[in-house]
């Protein structure tokens, strides 16, 4: 990123937001959030902190004029232009060992001085700018889940990171890849103990008062399923089969007794359009890694009931 901002007037210029707007919802932030909850593919609840329409439509213009600009890291494979699931995942595959890592409470880890000092650097922004747009991108004093600049400003902190664990790695011939909060390394390990990597994770993590997630923390070794970002890695990529055999189980459910009645019977609590939506969702991610016929008839099928509930845009 080669433009600078070291004047009020330009940041005021390029965002095109009165700098009585900034100012304003940066010294009232936590007012303009509300919570979120949403299920988890473990069963579990994600509460996310979602912006209003007037921060909501700064932050995506922050994003888009000033952090859109900043370098991300070749290791890093998420919330980018042309990253995916399968693109994290594919170049561990028929590797003989996967270590896979995560930053235990990423986003709730990740704090103001650490946004202003790694993202809004004092060579490219004024202090008092520093100051404002780190406001204008954290609530409760983290960064927040639901905000459309929290993906970007993830992968622009972790750059360094990113950089230096990958030449690391590559020295000693390994694979390296992040997605969000997980990292992934893999490789022969002939010459290299597993444990050295988590060590070496460790000790650059806590330059940013990062943390590794002692429970996550996995060695897959041949003989076992080696599954990254939900692709199995072993032969192909694939898709898990429980992921796949759940979805054909609610095609099955819905065929069988109606959507309402499915939904119902389910006990879940989002409307049909947002359930369908969600469904969708899955049924892309399944295509994404694996063109299977019968998962193409249901994306088909559920585009046709959101289509006779009204939804016009394109599917």
């Amino acid at each position: 990123m080669k433009h600078t901002y070291f004047e009020l007037e330009t940041l005021e210029k390029d965002l095109n937001v009165h700098a009585k707007t900034l100012y304003g919802l940066s010294n009232n932030i936590n007012a303009h959030y509300h919570s979120r909850i949403i299920k988890k593919s473990n069963g579990g609840d994600r509460v996310l902190s979602v912006p209003d329409f007037i921060l909501v439509k700064v932050q995506n213009q922050i994003n888009d004029v000033i952090l859109s600009r900043m370098p991300v890291s070749v290791y890093s494979k998420a919330y980018s232009a042309g990253d995916s699931p399968l693109g994290n995942a594919a170049p561990h595959l028929r590797n003989d060992t996967v270590i896979k890592l995560d930053i235990r409470q990423f986003f709730d880890h990740v704090t103001y001085p650490l946004v202003k000092e790694k993202v809004f650097r004092k060579e490219l922004f004024s202090e008092s700018n520093r100051i404002l747009l780190s406001l204008l991108c954290m609530y409760n004093e983290s960064l927040p889940q639901g905000a459309p600049t929290s993906p970007a400003i993830s992968n622009i902190l972790l750059y360094d990171f990113d950089n230096r664990i990958g030449e690391w790695c590559r020295q000693r011939n390994i694979i390296y890849t992040r997605y969000c909060d997980d990292m992934t390394f893999s490789g022969d390990f002939e010459n290299w103990d597993p444990i050295d990597i988590i060590r070496k994770v460790k000790l650059e993590l806590k330059q940013y008062g990062l943390f590794i997630n002692g429970r996550k923390t996995k060695i897959l070794h041949n003989g076992q399923r080696k599954k990254i970002t939900g692709i199995v890695v072993n032969d192909k990529p694939n898709v898990s089969i429980d992921y796949r055999k759940k979805i054909r189980q609610e095609m099955h459910y819905i065929r069988k007794y109606g959507l309402k009645n499915h939904i119902r019977k389910t006990g879940c609590d989002k409307s049909e359009m947002e359930y369908l939506r969600s469904l969708l969702g899955r049924i892309n991610y399944v295509l994404s890694v694996n063109r299977i016929e019968e998962y193409e008839r249901y994306r088909d099928d559920v585009v046709s009931y959101l289509r006779h509930m009204g939804l016009r845009q394109d599917l």
